[in-house]
């Protein structure tokens, strides 16, 4: 651990028990010293995504042991590294999620995998940092890691107005994609905004009605919206879902690929949202900033409990530094 014997201690959200917000206890916690191929980010800004109410619910797609602390989007500066790390230094600023099981975030002093971290770009603080790996991530992956899609293809994304089809919406465009988008009618000009060259109002439009043969379908709904979304694709197309398991009958009757996907964050898939913000290409959208002692209120939001803005949710530290 770089820094000889340096120990670092700080308050964490973590659960005993499944259940409601109300499991979640802040707690002073000693941090163990960083694996070989580990750092310890001492968090200024860490995001609240859907996916930490499924874990401290237990509801998780991964198996969870417990106790737990909960979060994975983090951003904060290097204050240790383990002896196998070579790409990160003390003093680094970074960005990024904690590890596979999508736990740990939720600290003043978080470990984490420094295979899925990346340089924070210098354009941006790190609330907005914070904000971004895992919808941007599942967003260009959605599109180009498991969709294959090419310049000049068509897609449909559902949910586009959403925190992950806001950012699917900007990387189909950058990519010189043509994109039919599906939104709410409070939403259609923010999604057009963003770029979205098709946007239709589900409440007023049967998506298949307008649409016909496209490339690719970008799931971010489920549901009937998902079922329905077999009939508009080509065949060989290509229905991708980060929200549910779509019906493999469906799709051979179709003949189309079907797949659901978990995202898989690293720097290299970092590095490419990193290099894309840093020239001004992506415009983020966080909705609100808590300090990190009201992580249970950002939860509460979650579950629809407390009213909450559009956009991402983020949990910040007293002591922000811009950069």
């Amino acid at each position: 651990m770089s820094g000889g014997s340096t120990s670092f201690s700080g308050l964490v959200w973590r659960i005993h028990e499944f259940g409601q917000p109300d499991v979640m206890q802040l707690e002073l916690s000693d941090t163990p010293a960083p694996g070989a191929n580990e750092v310890i980010v001492k968090v200024h800004a860490a995001g609240v995504g859907p996916w930490d109410g499924w874990i401290r619910s237990g509801n998780s797609a991964l198996p969870q042991p417990l106790p737990l602390i909960l979060g994975s989007d983090i951003s904060g500066e290097v204050v240790a590294v383990g002896a196998g790390v070579a790409q990160f230094k003390v003093g680094d600023q970074v960005y990024g999620v904690t590890n596979k099981r999508f736990c740990g975030g939720y600290a003043q002093y978080a470990v984490a995998s420094a295979s899925m971290l990346d340089r924070k770009p210098e354009s941006i603080e790190h609330i907005a940092a914070a904000s971004l790996p895992v919808i941007a991530v599942t967003a260009w992956q959605a599109l180009f890691d498991q969709a294959g899609l090419e310049r000049g293809q068509t897609v449909l994304i559902h949910g586009a107005a959403g925190n992950v089809g806001a950012y699917a919406v900007q990387l189909a465009k950058e990519a010189g994609l043509q994109t039919v988008c599906t939104a709410s009618p409070d939403d259609v000009d923010g999604v057009v905004a963003l770029g979205g060259d098709k946007v239709i109002d589900y409440t007023k439009t049967r998506f298949e009605d307008e649409v016909r043969g496209v490339d690719a379908v970008i799931d971010l709904v489920g549901g009937e919206t998902q079922t329905r979304s077999f009939q508009v694709l080509k065949k060989g197309g290509k229905l991708i879902s980060a929200v549910s398991a779509p019906d493999q009958a469906l799709a051979a009757k179709h003949e189309i690929l079907a797949t659901f996907f978990l995202v898989d964050v690293s720097t290299e898939s970092l590095g490419r949202i990193s290099s894309l913000i840093s020239r001004g290409a992506l415009k983020m959208n966080v909705g609100a900033t808590l300090r990190f002692e009201q992580a249970r209120d950002a939860h509460l939001m979650l579950e629809g409990q407390r009213p909450r803005p559009k956009g991402k949710i983020v949990l910040v530290t007293d002591e922000i530094p811009k950069h």
